[in-house]
């Protein structure tokens, strides 16, 4: 493969080299956090972290992890630098977002370090192509904070029970009220649009809930618009964790399966919009 040639010889060169063999595997996870256009990667010998925030309200992570890789090599504890998420995209899909049947667009990605763009080297059918992303002083990010230890509430949901949710719901609404109880209604979504008030209710031993551990009953809203953005990794994903910690602070993680089976998250923190405290 042509790739396999190109920037080995000076290997060591690179405080982060990765290869894959199919570079929608990445593309379509970036898609899933692209609601702005910067993003800052974190590269560990785990994998991959790239994460994109907006007004610190909403954080969205995606996690590839280094098994996802045929080659994944960090030479650092931390290679850290913030990219522009929508060129990266576009490079990525220099050759088209659908190839022909038995066709894929390989990737070997390079970075040198601090001050220097990130390499791409993606080719298709024999065709290589070089781009160059300049890459930017990280920023500082929110720290949600949000350990297994702090979590109050915990649901496993099949991902097609919440994109009903999405589908059914008035998205007329400036919010939407999450109800997790270890009594009835167990898990509610709620919205207040211009149709008025509309419920839906997910009882505990719903096909859909593949695990339920609600410890206190917690209503909280939070801005559909900065739900919105996580709708990109819902439609590609086959499991949803929610979890609340006792702030009302909200964690979604995505569970998504790539063409070859392999498993990748993507997580989206949400601040609450405004925290209910009398009975629903």
């Amino acid at each position: 493969m042509p790739l396999s040639a190109q920037p080995a010889s000076s290997a060591e060169q690179y405080v982060l080299s990765a290869s894959l063999d199919n570079a929608r595997h990445l593309s379509s996870l970036l898609r899933a956090v692209h609601f702005q256009d910067h993003a800052t990667c974190f590269a560990t010998a785990n994998g991959l972290r790239v994460t994109v925030e907006d007004a610190k309200c909403i954080q969205a992570n995606a996690f590839i992890q280094a098994e996802i890789f045929q080659e994944f090599a960090v030479q650092e504890q931390t290679v850290t630098f913030r990219i522009n998420l929508a060129v990266l995209l576009d490079c990525l899909t220099i050759f088209g977002t659908s190839s022909l049947p038995g066709t894929s667009t390989a990737l070997k990605m390079c970075y040198r370090g601090y001050g220097y763009p990130l390499m791409l080297f993606l080719e298709e059918g024999g065709v290589v192509t070089v781009c160059k992303i300049n890459t930017q002083e990280p920023e500082d990010l929110l720290d949600f904070n949000f350990c297994s230890t702090k979590v109050v509430n915990k649901i496993i949901l099949q991902s097609e029970g919440l994109r009903k949710a999405f589908a059914e719901l008035d998205m007329t609404s400036e919010v939407m009220q999450i109800t997790m109880s270890p009594d009835k209604p167990y898990f509610r979504l709620s919205t207040f649009g211009n149709a008025g008030s509309a419920h839906l209710d997910y009882c505990k031993d719903s096909d859909l809930i593949e695990a339920f551990h609600c410890n206190q009953t917690q209503t909280n809203r939070y801005k559909i618009s900065l739900l919105k953005p996580s709708t990109k990794a819902l439609a590609l994903s086959c499991k949803v964790s929610i979890r609340t910690d006792a702030q009302g602070f909200l964690s979604l993680q995505y569970m998504i399966r790539n063409e070859d089976g392999q498993i990748c998250f993507v997580e989206y923190y949400c601040c609450p919009d405004e925290n209910i405290t009398e009975e629903m």
